[in-house]
């Protein structure tokens, strides 16, 4: 068993002591999050050679060894609400923190016997980096917790990142990076490459991986995440920000953009008139930098990651099949993405491999283009890695493996020498533009389970796909319900 096995199995030992108290797994995980920054604040101050303040004196992990009972759960409150009006990394990762452990002996048991025992800056990036993964993993094991929709599968993460190939002199972005799954790959995969300059470590360290998150508790995780994976300084400007990346373009440009954005199609505000009577109203995002205005989320975020594309940058997106052939502003961008953008490559993702139920989705790959007469696409390659897959979260998971033709097939850094194969087919552009409503919703491959009755899939496997797909309409019946009473109020 690996040390960061052992270290994730220890501090995972103690949520289940706290769960009989209400304290859930990403609180629990929150209250890591925190008191492992302190620890790490703390051994920095300490250390013989170069010592650093990062935290003010009455901000110390030392108060908290000192203090127990009640003046322990003061200080503690008091520390969390000082830190969280700083800037930077410290701003970041407690803004809005509050203490969710109310019992002081256990939250004493938490800082002496779980954080205070290790030596965290000792202890190597891979180790406590890949620790805190670790734990984020079992958080998103927790469906009930509502921790998995943050969570992309790492597998298909690694495959992504292995045919997008970032290296040092990129700079990656992802708009909408729950917990920095897609940054801490890119990192890794620029981190691995040989003869790499102390230039080439430096922007890695400071300036190589950048995310937006909208919500701070998942902020919070991806900021430590990053940080104990070596991007960022404890004391310096944090890679993730906390805003809502839709609102507007900042004019910063970006060499490779990842992301999965969060699923659903609708944003939409919460209203309560006057007498009393609760109504929503979809939220339009209104940009002149769009194609189309819109109050779809999944559009909108497409056309984000389109405005902060640098010339010649690249882009994975996960995206939702309604993406691929809704009408109307959903055939507007698919138009003027295949005609401004190189849109080459499309992978048709199995059911079963996301924490959230009901879902069907695609990873779309493209790159952007200097302006010019003629489309920039020419031939979409769609590689069917849905038809007759058939994945579950517990019995029978997606791994890295499983992709490996996938990976082989994109060739990576030699588009031109593909082949077509049994789950791998061209499109020419006149094609794509010839369906109705530019439909990329591309299918060639038979279900053998329509077929063959002895091909069906595991009862448990079908059990698992009649209940995403019993999700799926019921997500799609409850938009239909709220518009119906948005036009009802109106």
């Amino acid at each position: 068993m690996s040390d960061s096995t052992v270290l994730v199995n220890k501090l995972w030992a103690f949520c289940n002591v706290l769960r009989d108290d209400g304290v859930g797994t990403l609180d629990y995980t929150e209250q890591l999050t925190y008191l492992l920054f302190l620890k790490m604040a703390h051994e920095r101050e300490t250390r013989s050679l170069n010592p650093e303040m990062i935290v003010p004196k009455d901000c110390s992990w030392q108060l908290l060894l000192d203090k127990d009972g009640e003046e322990l759960e003061r200080t503690y409150k008091n520390i969390l609400d000082k830190l969280g009006r700083e800037s930077g990394t410290l701003g970041v990762i407690f803004r809005k923190a509050q203490n969710k452990i109310q019992d002081p002996a256990k939250l004493k048991k938490l800082i002496v016997d779980l954080i205070d025992k290790e030596n965290w800056s000792a202890t190597g990036v891979d180790i406590k980096g890949d620790a805190y993964e670790g734990l984020l993993a079992k958080g998103a094991e927790d469906i009930k917790s509502g921790a998995g929709q943050y969570f992309t599968p790492r597998a298909l993460i690694s495959a992504i990142v292995d045919v997008i190939q970032p290296i040092a002199r990129d700079s990656v972005h992802d708009p909408a990076c729950g917990t920095g799954g897609f940054l801490l790959a890119a990192y890794e995969f620029a981190t691995s490459q040989r003869n790499l300059s102390p230039t080439d470590r430096e922007k890695l360290r400071d300036d190589f991986v950048s995310g937006v998150e909208l919500v701070d508790s998942t902020a919070r995780l991806a900021a430590m995440n990053m940080l104990l994976h070596g991007m960022g300084t404890p004391n310096g400007d944090s890679p993730i920000q906390v805003k809502d990346a839709l609102t507007a373009d900042t004019g910063k440009r970006y060499s490779v953009v990842l992301a999965n954005p969060p699923f659903g199609t609708k944003s939409s505000v919460t209203m309560v008139g006057a007498d009393g009577k609760v109504s929503k109203s979809d939220l339009e995002i209104v940009r002149d930098d769009f194609w189309v205005t819109t109050s779809n989320k999944q559009l909108n975020f497409l056309q984000h990651i389109k405005t902060i594309m640098d010339i010649n940058g690249r882009a994975a997106v996960v995206l939702p099949d309604n993406v691929l052939f809704e009408g109307g502003a959903g055939e507007t961008v698919r138009r003027r993405l295949l005609t401004e953008f190189d849109v080459h490559t499309l992978l048709r993702l199995p059911t079963g491999i996301f924490y959230a139920g009901g879902v069907k989705a695609n990873v779309l790959f493209f790159d952007k283009k200097p302006a010019a007469e003629k489309p920039w696409t020419t031939k979409l390659w769609v590689y069917d890695f849905r038809t007759n897959q058939h994945f579950t979260q517990k019995t029978m998971s997606m791994k890295r493996s499983h992709l490996d033709e996938f990976v082989d097939r994109y060739k990576a850094g030699k588009r031109d020498r593909r082949e077509e194969s049994e789950r791998f087919k061209s499109f020419t552009y006149e094609e794509l533009l010839a369906r109705d409503k530019v439909n990329l919703d591309l299918i060639w491959l038979k279900d053998d389970s329509l077929e063959d009755a002895a091909n069906l899939p595991a009862p448990e496997i079908i059990a698992r796909e009649i209940m995403e797909n019993l999700e799926s309409a019921l997500t799609e019946f409850v938009a239909i319900v709220e518009a119906l009473e948005a036009g009802k109020n109106e």
